[in-house]
């Protein structure tokens, strides 16, 4: 198979080469969209408490953030299309292993390895849009690529649970990393990363200032309490009466509305600077989060989580940029996305700890408190950082 002709079949700019390019880039952390949907399923296929079913969906993300941090300094020195394709045949070995055993400790284990290697084929193809010719539209078209696939997942998966129990989880990631690399040799090419600055050393040192340490906090904060919350999204819904089928449908739909926020953030860009956004993006996200108490009634429930999904699509593109502003060569917003996978794990290890302790109320509490931290931070710096 001739892999150069393939690649030349779609122009780079074309709606569908985007596509592809943000399936490339979704493949490895596929199952961060699926949060809720496989707590739930190691919950009620494993048995485990929810608690252990946190720890074990932490454990992913936690690798994938280590990916993510050995992809910032790798991905100028690998060929993109060869090394995705071996992490990709990795990643389906890895979640069929997965299939075979039911020791939660064991699955940690699993899990983090498959973490890790999905991180780094994450970076790898962050950086891949980051060479194309317009990759703030790719990066928007990443946003609802990942919302679309992670919407039919929520509804597909608590099914398929249902039928063939938690391994049918692990059946939906094999499927989507096979499409991925079915696509693989249509995406097409993008130059190879060139050295600009002579002075290599350079690349691993961070130059920290303070402001840049107030919006990684604010980052950090913002999806730790997020993720906290929405992998329990599922739980919270049985609390309240919901069979999984009915949770499994209110959230999809919450989460195809969500795509909204991102096509917003895609329309009007930075026409009204950073701050104005992050500021009503937060707000927004606080105010749902905290009213996740009422959900005893079914619609606030459904649209405590439509509009938090619609203000997290929204408010970390901005986040994003924000951090990308640092620097001139992309180092700032290759650490960016380290400290946000570093987030997303560490909410639902959060969590884990006081889940079985002190019950969704006082994680909803939590979650609430660092998003207005977030909010101060991140609109102090936006307001006080010289934004190019």
């Amino acid at each position: 198979m001739n892999t150069t002709n393939l690649s030349s079949t779609f122009n780079q700019s074309s709606v569908f080469a985007a596509i592809l390019y943000s399936i490339v880039a979704t493949a490895g952390l596929f199952y961060v969209n699926l949060g809720g949907a496989f707590l739930s399923a190691f919950v009620d296929g494993l048995g485990v408490e929810r608690d252990v079913a946190g720890f074990i969906v932490s454990a992913n993300k936690y690798g994938a953030a280590f990916g993510a941090l050995i992809a910032t300094f790798i991905v100028k020195k690998v060929q993109w299309r060869k090394v995705i394709r071996i992490l990709f045949i990795a990643l389906i070995a890895f979640d069929l292993i997965s299939t075979q055993f039911t020791n939660p400790q064991t699955l940690i284990i699993l899990r983090f390895i498959h973490g890790t290697i999905g991180g780094l084929s994450v970076g790898l193809g962050l950086s891949i849009i980051a060479r194309t010719y317009n990759p703030d539209k790719i990066f928007g078209m990443l946003l609802v690529v990942q919302y679309s696939f992670g919407s039919l997942g929520i509804w597909i998966v608590p099914r398929l649970v249902d039928v063939f129990g938690y391994g049918a989880a692990f059946g939906t990631l094999i499927t989507f990393t096979l499409m991925t690399l079915l696509i693989l040799p249509f995406v097409p090419d993008v130059e190879s990363p060139v050295e600009t600055d002579k002075s290599s050393a350079s690349f691993f040192k961070i130059p920290i200032t303070m402001m840049l340490f107030f919006v990684l906090c604010a980052l950090f904060l913002f999806q730790a309490a997020n993720m906290g919350v929405a992998d329990y999204a599922f739980e919270l819904g049985k609390d309240i009466g919901l069979t999984n089928n009915e949770i499994s449908n209110i959230l999809t739909l919450a989460n195809i509305i969500s795509i909204s926020g991102g096509i917003l953030v895609y329309i009007i860009g930075t026409r009204f600077g950073r701050t104005i956004p992050l500021l009503l993006g937060m707000s927004v996200a606080s105010l749902f989060t905290y009213l996740l108490h009422y959900s005893d009634n079914i619609t606030i429930y459904f649209i405590a989580n439509t509009f938090t999904g619609i203000a997290w699509a929204f408010t970390i593109p901005y986040l994003l940029g924000l951090c990308a502003t640092f620097d001139l060569h992309g180092q700032m917003a290759a650490l960016a996305g380290f400290v946000s996978k570093m987030g997303l794990a560490s909410g639902p290890l959060v969590g884990s700890l006081f889940i079985m302790s002190n019950g969704f109320g006082y994680i909803i509490n939590l979650a609430t408190i660092a998003l207005l931290a977030a909010l101060i931070l991140s609109v102090y710096v936006s307001k006080n950082h010289e934004i190019t």
